[in-house]
C-alpha cells in the first residue's frame, strides 16, 4: 500500500496546478487542496495512512508557535517555505505523497493553510466512512474515558458516529469547544462529560 501510496506522487505537481490556479477564498483554497489529495490518496488505496500523517503534521503545526509563524510570514518566501516543511516531512519520514503534498502547496503560497488542508482530509475521510470529524480543544488533556464519553455525548445531539480530534489549549480555563465543519460548541468541563450540556452558536 504505501508503494502505491508512493506512486501517486508525481502526480501531485499537476494536480496542485489546476488546484492553485483557481481564484478562491482561504478556506475554499484549503478544502479544495484536501479533495486533490483525497481523490490522489482514494486512487493509490492509502486514505487513512495520509490522514495519519496529515494529522502528526498538523499537531507539529499547532504546537510550534515559531513554525506556524515562519509559514505565515508574508517576509519569507514561499521557495523557502516549501523548503522548510518538506525538510520536516522527510525528517518525520512521512511518504512520498505527503511530502510532495506539503512542498507543492508550500510553493503555491499556501504554507499557512497547511493545518486547515488536513482538517478539511479529516473530515473528507469520517464522511467517506460516515461518520463526522470533530475537532475538541481543552484546557487540559483529556483521558480516554472523557473522550469516549464525549463521542456518546455528540452521538446523541447530531444522531451520528463523532471521530473526535482532540488538542490542548490552555486559554480555555476549564472549558471545551468543540468545532465540527462551520458549526461551533461549548461547553464547561465543570461536571463530568455524561452530563455535557452543550450551546450551538455559529462559528
Amino acid at each position: 500500500m504505501l508503494t502505491r501510496c508512493n506512486g501517486m506522487a508525481g502526480k501531485v505537481e499537476d494536480r496542485w496546478k489546476r488546484v492553485s490556479g483557481q481564484d478562491v477564498k482561504t478556506s475554499g483554497a484549503a478544502a479544495r487542496y484536501a479533495k486533490a489529495l483525497f481523490e490522489l490518496a482514494k486512487e493509490a488505496n492509502c486514505i487513512d495512512s495520509i490522514e495519519a500523517e496529515l494529522s502528526v503534521l498538523k499537531n507539529a503545526l499547532t504546537e510550534n508557535a515559531d513554525l506556524s509563524d515562519a509559514l505565515n510570514s508574508p517576509v519569507i518566501g514561499a521557495a523557502e517555505k516549501a523548503a522548510v516543511i518538506t525538510a520536516i516531512a522527510k525528517k518525520a519520514t512521512l511518504s512520498k505523497l505527503t511530502t510532495n503534498f506539503v512542498g507543492a502547496a508550500a510553493k503555491a503560497g499556501r504554507a499557512g493553510e497547511l493545518a486547515q488542508m488536513a482538517a478539511a482530509y479529516a473530515m473528507m475521510c469520517a464522511e467517506a466512512r460516515g461518520t463526522l470529524h470533530a475537532e475538541a480543544a481543552t484546557a487540559q488533556p483529556m483521558s480516554a474515558k472523557q473522550e469516549k464519553d464525549l463521542a456518546s455525548t455528540l452521538k446523541k445531539v447530531l444522531g451520528q458516529d463523532v471521530n473526535i480530534e482532540t488538542r490542548v489549549d490552555p486559554a480555555l480555563l476549564g472549558g471545551l469547544v468543540i468545532k465540527i465543519g462551520s458549526r461551533m460548541f461549548d461547553s464547561s468541563l465543570k461536571s463530568k462529560l455524561e452530563g455535557l450540556t452543550m450551546v450551538m452558536k455559529e462559528s
